[in-house]
């Protein structure tokens, strides 16, 4: 076993372990990938102030989001077929957040049900809710989240159309994977992979199988998918969506402080800051870039969360610095998935937990809720525009 000290460690071990086309739908952008590349790069571009002879003892990472206690303000992100990555992907993940004291949020798209995780899981989890054509479903949905216990509800507004992703076109990415030579040279490779598929029976979209009319083998149920995705989503349906799951509400993909505005008005408890991990609008900005003005417009008025781009907990900490409540990370815990399973989602969140703490105390603080600019180099991060006088043009 290769000695594991940073996410990097367990990208690299995933990307051996787990078959390439599920590997690659993880490790992919849209088109040239630049907004992708820039969530990092633009995390990275940002200097830390290092401060000395302070009193760095007793510190305090324990916050809230969304109401919910957490051992640091960090959440894992809702990641379509995380049961791909690694058998009962899901339900491990679940289990490594709760584990952990985090909050961890399931998606529609994904591999193990809203039941499998509740039944194996103690503690409320959240759910990420895609808008489709089919309300009947989407309600049904809504109604099964509830009855799971789930403690919030992420609404997903950046995917009412699905933005091309070179690599999943090239492997032909399929759920289970098509018993191509090529796929099949691949399997063989990938033992530890094939061993726990076979000891599952979770291969399919579980919040959809068996719950989607005319749906009766896993090719009707794609064509369905395919389809169901809804262009003519507004912010007049949120109403419905609130009112049908009447509890917390997250609003995920905003990038300008105007529909930072909107989702506010509409009732969001809190927004996400995010791209879609740079997996839909190539040429986006990244999270991090955008996060400084929808602060400056909403912040006092709803939790502001980021997601994209986290891979450390100098990152997680920069977030914070820039007026995030919390974050989301999905790359960088499905690669501990992949890579080791719920030992491996627990080692990444061990390893942020670490850099987080250690970075905290050598900027000077020891509590997380005193994390400001201050300990930002001066140059060195994006900033909220300047609000122009009334009467001047902006």
């Amino acid at each position: 076993m290769p000695t594991i000290t940073c996410i990097d460690d367990l990208q690299r071990l995933a990307r051996r372990r787990v078959p390439k086309m599920f590997y690659d739908y993880v490790d992919s952008g849209a088109w040239t990938e630049s907004t992708y590349r820039a969530n990092g790069d633009d995390f990275a571009a940002i200097g830390l102030r290092q401060r000395v002879m302070v009193d760095m003892s007793d510190r305090r990472l324990a916050s809230e989001m969304l109401g919910e206690r957490v051992s640091l303000p960090l959440a894992l992100a809702p990641t379509g077929l995380t049961g791909m990555q690694h058998a009962d992907g899901e339900i491990l993940a679940a289990r490594a957040a709760e584990a952990f004291g985090v909050p961890f949020t399931l998606s529609t798209m994904s591999i193990c049900s809203i039941e499998d995780v509740a039944e194996h899981t103690s503690r409320p989890f959240w759910f990420q809710l895609y808008v489709m054509r089919d309300r009947d479903f989407i309600g049904r949905l809504i109604d099964r989240a509830k009855a799971a216990g789930c403690s919030a509800l992420v609404l997903t507004a950046d995917l009412q159309i699905l933005g091309q992703r070179h690599k999943d076109i090239i492997n032909g990415l399929t759920v289970p994977p098509r018993p191509t030579p090529r796929n099949l040279l691949d399997l063989a490779t990938k033992w530890r992979w094939c061993l726990g598929m076979a000891r599952t029976r979770r291969r399919t979209f579980g919040n959809l199988a068996g719950h989607v009319q005319d749906a009766t083998d896993l090719g009707e149920l794609a064509k369905w998918t395919a389809g169901q995705f809804d262009p003519s989503l507004s912010w007049d349906d949120v109403a419905w969506i609130k009112e049908c799951w009447g509890g917390k509400l997250v609003i995920k993909g905003i990038l300008e402080p105007e529909d930072a505005e909107q989702a506010v008005a509409a009732g969001a408890d809190a927004i996400v800051v995010s791209n879609h991990g740079g997996r839909q609008l190539d040429g986006a900005s990244s999270s991090i870039r955008a996060l400084p003005a929808i602060v400056a417009a909403v912040g006092s008025r709803c939790e502001v969360h980021l997601d994209g781009g986290i891979r450390s907990g100098q990152d997680l900490l920069k977030a914070l610095a820039l007026g995030a409540k919390g974050a989301y990370i999905g790359r960088a815990f499905l690669y501990g998935l992949g890579a080791l399973g719920q030992e491996g989602v627990e080692e990444c969140l061990r390893i942020i937990h670490k850099e987080l703490d250690t970075t905290l105390a050598l900027c000077g603080l020891r509590d997380i809720h005193d994390v400001d600019t201050r300990i930002l180099r001066p140059g060195s991060y994006p900033q909220p525009p300047r609000t122009a006088p009334r009467g001047e043009r902006p």
